[in-house]
């Protein structure tokens, strides 16, 4: 039984994370049979300002669409770090980039820092996936929807000369963690475990 996750995705205007909230909404809807919603917010300037998207995932009616305390948030720079880590869950997971990020031990809950800017720099050279990177680091640390959703709707949302270098970049931020960071399948189910 999956329950509800409630997601905060940050980073600065241009870096993508809203188009990735709505990819991992419409992959847990349209592949995987559970209810979503998806909602943004955008600094004063959209390029280069703070940007949050919030996504909740349910396999029962979301009656708020608005995420108040996170089970994971995703910060991509040091301003989203310093605006809503503090927002996160006790005992959730804060996801952040290691080279735009320093984080501080004051937080209550389990803190991975993933090379994901680095790693797509230097293993695709575009950082216009460093979103769809991200992505994959989330799958890879929670199994929140399976790969073949996700890559299902970059198929229908990416145009098709750029849709290597998302599969790519979607792979790799899934290998960005180590193995015993990923979640254990349940031996009954079949089914990741728990999500903080």
């Amino acid at each position: 039984m999956m329950g509800r996750t409630r997601l905060v995705f940050s980073g600065s205007g241009g870096q993508g994370v809203v188009t990735a909230a709505i990819i991992l909404a419409e992959a847990a809807v349209l592949h995987e049979g559970l209810i979503a919603v998806q909602t943004q917010a955008y600094g004063a300037a959209a390029r280069g300002a703070a940007t949050r998207a919030d996504v909740i995932i349910s396999d029962n009616p979301i009656n708020y669409p608005k995420v108040i305390q996170p089970n994971i948030v995703v910060c991509l720079t040091q301003e989203a770090y310093g605006m809503y880590a503090p927002i996160i869950r006790p005992g959730g997971l804060l996801i952040t980039d290691a080279r735009y990020v320093r984080t501080e031990r004051k937080v209550d809950a389990i803190q991975r820092e993933l090379p994901m800017h680095s790693a797509v720099m230097e293993k695709i050279g575009n950082a216009v996936v460093l979103n769809i990177c991200m992505l994959g680091a989330l799958l890879g640390l929670t199994q929140l929807v399976r790969t073949e959703s996700i890559l299902a709707v970059l198929e229908t949302r990416v145009p098709q000369r750029f849709l290597e270098m998302n599969r790519q970049a979607l792979l790799l931020g899934m290998s960005l963690v180590p193995e015993n960071l990923r979640p254990q399948t349940d031996p009954d189910s079949g089914n990741p475990q728990s999500i903080p």
